[in-house]
């Protein structure tokens, strides 16, 4: 199997190959090469994912996904299930990532923080799965948001993600098995189960959840083994 670093090779050619939306003065004015992705943040051995949408400006200055201000908001709730105690010390909250894996539907920045289209999800998906399948070795999945939480969709029967999902706010105590599957260079097909736990996103404009946040994080991190 090749490594981590060749992935994120594949994923830059996959990039080069043929345009798609790319906040270029973002990764120009840090001085980044637009292409290069900035895929995942914390340990391939760790047994808890969080899964979020796509980068913003914050992520592609510090190169690393979900470090803004609702990853930070993940990130200090995730330090606080692990040392009981709260803190927005940087050096601290760095310190979570031997337990968790952070990482996007997308590893790119689109213009204006526009949400990627469903094609452009797809076109990065094969990557994505590979990282999931073949690189990480964890089982349990938090979905940052209604676009990660529907990225999954494919793996599952309509029927049993629409019912999941049509729940309304129960469905954020609760969670869905899947199996993911990927194909490697090789042309074979590798299958993995996963726990799916949505949370609505964290951010500061979701006015609806975003007080909520932390508690429904805490509930969620007491069901997972991490």
């Amino acid at each position: 199997m090749s490594t981590i670093e060749n992935l994120i090779e594949q994923i830059q050619k996959e990039a080069q190959r043929a345009e798609f939306p790319l906040d270029i003065p973002v990764y120009e004015s840090v001085k980044k090469e637009p292409t290069k992705p900035i895929f995942y943040f914390g340990n391939l051995k760790s047994n808890i994912c969080f899964f979020g949408r796509d980068l913003g400006k914050d992520e592609v200055i510090a190169g690393q996904p979900l470090i803004g201000a609702s990853g930070t908001l993940v990130r200090q709730g995730f330090y606080q299930a692990i040392y009981g105690e709260n803190t927005e010390d940087k050096e601290k909250l760095q310190s979570i990532k031997d337990r968790l894996i952070l990482t996007n539907t997308v590893p790119y920045k689109p213009p204006e923080n526009k949400a990627y289209g469903v094609k452009i999800k797809n076109r990065f998906r094969p990557f994505i799965e590979q990282f999931f399948v073949l690189y990480w070795e964890g089982h349990q999945i938090i979905t940052l948001g209604t676009e990660a939480f529907k990225w999954f969709q494919n793996y599952s029967t309509k029927e049993e993600f629409n019912t999941f999902w049509e729940q309304g706010d129960r469905r954020y105590q609760k969670s869905l098995q899947i199996t993911l599957t990927a194909t490697d260079e090789a042309g074979k097909t590798h299958k993995k189960p996963v726990s799916i736990f949505p949370l609505p996103h964290p951010s500061p404009l979701n006015q609806k959840y975003y007080n909520r946040f932390p508690a429904m994080l805490k509930y969620t991190l007491s069901q997972i083994e991490f």
